[in-house]
């Protein structure tokens, strides 16, 4: 129950009225009944009739001044429960850990003025304005928090580095934070000699100093998981529901916060980070829909027996995150986790360790048990180490293969549940019946995206060669007018790459191409913005390659950069055979107008994912992941409750047992 601050005050004057009022008839009340008993013993036996009258009218006087106060009493009695019954509600609100808001602060003058000027009305004139004011000031909350040492305090934490955000700007925020977070708080692991630095991608100035976590803590984190865990399963799915609800309101309100600091972190404009916040918030909210409905299924057996199944949670889960989507992938795996009733220790990448911190204290705001998601920093070691971990359940990872193969190879040695979602050389097919327009879009968005930076990116792009010079003049015209540059800015379309060396390397797959005959007809260069704070920058300009063949290296490997190669074809056959002639299954993509042709091409491409006429949305309600090299299991979707949770068939036999012995 949550009251508004009008209420508070209508609740305190009712009261200080009430009483006030109380009062000041039952001294006038006492007066009279003096006055008249005096009178009455100076009244002789001759007195005159007329002042006898006089004394009959007093008692009258008198009588209805004392129906007068019961009146009163009565409804002071009346005030006292409303009021009561309201500081009940407050009560509930303590318990149930809720913010209930505080008493206006009533200045002192403010209450003489209303006094003195009779502004408030003539039964207030008489109010004792010292205690309305220290009524009006006081936090209810707070002081009944003192008297209360059982009461519930709701969760506090100093949001000191989102309330910054609004008055960052691109090179002037650095982060002091701990970045590790279990137990429900924010810990610095005890070895801090093995400091990585974390560079800005805008400006290449160091933004903050990761600590790894070692053994030790990484059996901390697991420990204060698994306690977690055993309160988090044992209550109900709404139960689960209302807390991750609460933890999707909490970033909705803070979106442009946490979306800001995403982008000094990750380098990606303030467009596209805003989105990121929007689909990891929406994850959470979608899955705390779906914690209410895990069940299993009844089976009736010969003879009355029966049998039923249930959807029991794994443990402890480990997520280990990639530097592309930092919150947003941090929310995809911890929230179908939770929503099961597991626990997760999630290690960022090493690269953008800052903004999963503020989903760990987001979820203690909305009230997880301490310890149900908890953050360890580090590389390889660090994933290591989870991975070897026996109290680990899972192990979902999205980065590389040969990153995933590991992950892959560590967890089989405790047989522990896996999902990988790794890297993409996807293809694109756009046919001489597509809607052009359409096509240009969806090639630019399956290429420059985040950068380029997108493991599903539809890189290789086959063009029907009727259309293909039309599709290269509008795509080069295109990709020469994206505004790179500060990526805190409004009409920023692309900021910088994630790092310097990584720059390096997309810039040599575009040396590398032109070396293998591709012809480059834009950019593929460093980009050096004119703001002097971006002089550092991981920038370049976007790509696109013409006259590429399907055994360059630019067309077979990932780049994970701004770099569109593209090919022609001629038939349905011959693009489909080529877009498969590789080890990766990712995404997959067509436009056509010819709604058979799209399904036919969709049935037959091998990928988890395929596009019609679109390309690079992720809606939380569709399952997301790859075939081959690209992984297995999925994230989004209903089907991943299936991923993070196990099932356990009951039989149950009604009659005699029925045995050979």
């Amino acid at each position: 129950m949550k009251y508004p601050s009008n209420g508070y005050t209508g609740i305190t004057w009712v009261l200080v009225y009430r009483t006030e009022k109380y009062k000041r008839l039952k001294a006038e009340v006492e007066k009279q009944s003096k006055k008249l008993e005096k009178k009455k013993e100076t009244i002789t036996e001759s007195a005159g009739r007329q002042q006898k009258k006089k004394i009959e009218r007093q008692e009258e006087k008198l009588k209805n001044n004392n129906r007068d106060l019961s009146m009163v009493r009565m409804k002071s009695m009346f005030a006292i429960g409303f009021c009561f019954t309201a500081l009940m509600g407050m009560f509930n609100s303590i318990f149930d850990g809720r913010v209930v808001a505080k008493l206006p602060f009533v200045p002192l003058s403010y209450i003489q003025g209303l006094s003195h000027r009779n502004l408030l009305g003539e039964d207030y004139t008489d109010c004792s304005f010292i205690f309305l004011y220290i009524l009006c000031t006081m936090s209810i909350r707070q002081n009944i928090q003192k008297m209360l040492a059982r009461a519930v305090k709701a969760p506090h934490f100093n949001m000191s580095l989102l309330d910054s955000m609004p008055g960052a700007s691109t090179g002037t925020v650095v982060v002091t934070d701990h970045l590790n977070f279990w137990g429900g708080k924010r810990v610095q692991p005890r070895q801090q000699t093995d400091a990585e630095p974390v560079f800005e991608p805008a400006t290449g100035r160091v933004l903050c100093q990761m600590y790894p976590c070692g053994a030790e803590e990484v059996d901390e984190a697991i420990q204060s998981a698994h306690e977690a865990y055993l309160v988090w399963r044992k209550k109900a799915g709404m139960e689960r529901a209302r807390v991750m609800l609460e933890a999707a309101r909490i970033i909705r309100e803070r979106r442009e916060k946490i979306a800001k600091l995403e982008v000094i972190n990750n380098g990606k404009s303030i467009t596209e980070a805003l989105v990121d916040i929007d689909v990891a918030w929406q994850c959470i909210e979608y899955y705390a829909g779906l914690a209410g409905t895990l069940a299993g299924q009844h089976i009736q057996l010969p003879g009355g027996a029966f049998a039923y199944t249930r959807r029991e949670p794994l443990g402890v889960c480990v997520g280990i995150g990639a530097w592309n989507y930092p919150f947003q992938i941090a929310a995809w795996k911890s929230a179908p986790a939770m929503a099961c009733g597991n626990a997760m220790v999630f290690k960022p990448s090493p690269m953008t360790p800052v903004t999963a911190v503020i989903l760990a204290e987001i979820y203690k705001e909305a009230g997880v048990p301490d310890g149900l998601f908890c953050v360890v920093q580090g590389a390889a070691q660090t994933g290591t180490i989870l991975c070897h971990h026996p109290a680990v359940a899972k192990v979902s990872f999205t980065g590389s293969v040969p990153t995933g193969k590991k992950v892959m190879e560590m967890s089989s040695k405790t047989v522990k549940q896996v999902t990988l979602e790794l890297g993409g050389k996807s293809p694109l097919l756009i046919f001489k019946d597509c809607e052009l327009e359409n096509a240009i879009k969806g090639a630019l968005m399956a290429n420059f995206l985040t950068q380029g930076e997108v493991c599903c990116n539809g890189t290789r792009v086959f063009v029907q060669r009727d259309i293909l010079p039309q599709f290269l003049e509008e795509v080069v015209k295109r990709t020469k007018a994206i505004r790179v540059g500060d990526p805190l800015l409004d009409d920023t379309q692309m900021g910088g790459l994630i790092s310097k060396p990584h720059l390096e390397k997309v810039l040599g797959f575009v040396e590398q191409a032109k070396k293998e005959g591709a012809r480059v007809l834009c950019g593929g260069e460093p980009f050096v913005p004119s703001d002097p704070k971006l002089k550092g920058g991981y920038f370049m300009s976007p790509c696109v390659l013409d006259n590429c063949r399907d055994d360059m290296t630019c067309v077979k490997e990932e780049i994970f950069g701004p770099v569109m190669s593209v090919m022609p074809f001629d038939t349905e056959e011959e693009v489909i055979k080529r877009a498969n002639n590789t080890t990766f299954g990712l995404a997959s993509g067509v436009f056509t107008r010819d709604i058979s042709r799209a399904h036919r091409v969709a049935e037959n491409l091998e990928a988890g994912t395929c596009f019609i006429n679109n390309y690079n949305i992720s809606p939380v309600e569709v399952p997301f992941g790859g075939y081959k090299n690209s992984g297995f299991g999925r994230e989004n979707g209903q089907v991943t409750i299936e991923y993070y949770s196990q099932l356990k068939s009951v039989i149950v036999e009604m009659g005699d047992v029925d045995s050979i012995f």
